[in-house]
């Protein structure tokens, strides 16, 4: 079966993603994980210390603008995040941007000068933010860049942010493990909410207004 971005949307609204066994792999399997990652919008949890290294404003944070990049540099063996090897092929990075081209897919870029040092990228569907990799080549960069999507996201009217998996670097913010039905009767929510917006919070936002738009209440 031909990988379309057609099916790659569907793939998300019942809760399943492709994976390739490496970067060399020609062939991609679908994953439906019994307990699914999440991070809970309104439990985000931003430690003193990185709070304070975001109004130093280390970077300069950036939406959309180099994501075929970002996914490139996902896709770079790293020890970042124990990850000796990649599941993204040069098919996933295709059909990705693909979708990043009709406004299905979305990155957060962490810049110092002309250098992209972090970032992340995932799938947006309606009210879920489907999130696929990170990276980063600098201190922080991944945390800044998930701090910046957290607040767009609560300020867009998300209601789930979908991790895949539980890392020890996604739990320091608060993600949690939740069953596969748990999972797909909140992505069934989130689908049917059709007024989240990605773009409703300004490109250029103040760190002091990023900080306010995750520890509000909603």
């Amino acid at each position: 079966m031909e990988l379309t971005k057609e099916l790659l949307l569907s793939a998300y609204t019942q809760g399943i993603f492709p994976m390739a066994e490496s970067a060399n792999s020609k062939d991609l399997y679908w994953v439906d994980p019994e307990e699914r990652g999440v991070l809970p919008l309104d439990q985000f949890h931003v430690s003193k210390k990185l709070a304070k290294k975001i109004k130093s404003n280390p970077f300069k944070i950036m939406i959309n603008t180099a994501f075929r990049s970002v996914i490139l540099k996902c896709a770079e063996p790293s020890n970042n995040f124990d990850r000796k090897n990649t599941w993204i092929n040069s098919l996933i990075i295709d059909r990705y941007c693909e979708l990043h081209e009709h406004g299905h897919a979305h990155s957060i870029e962490c810049w110092q000068g002309e250098k992209l040092v972090g970032g992340l990228y995932g799938v947006a569907i309606n009210g879920a933010f489907c999130g696929e990799s990170m990276f980063h080549i600098v201190t922080d960069a991944s945390k800044i860049a998930l701090v910046y999507l957290i607040a767009r996201l609560r300020v867009g009217g998300y209601s789930l942010l979908d991790t895949q998996y539980v890392t020890n670097h996604l739990s320091q913010f608060g993600a949690v493990a939740i069953s596969r039905k748990d999972y797909r009767a909140r992505l069934n929510n989130a689908l049917n909410n059709s007024d989240a917006n990605f773009h409703l919070m300004p490109d250029n936002v103040e760190a002091s207004f990023i900080l306010q738009s995750i520890t509000q209440t909603s």
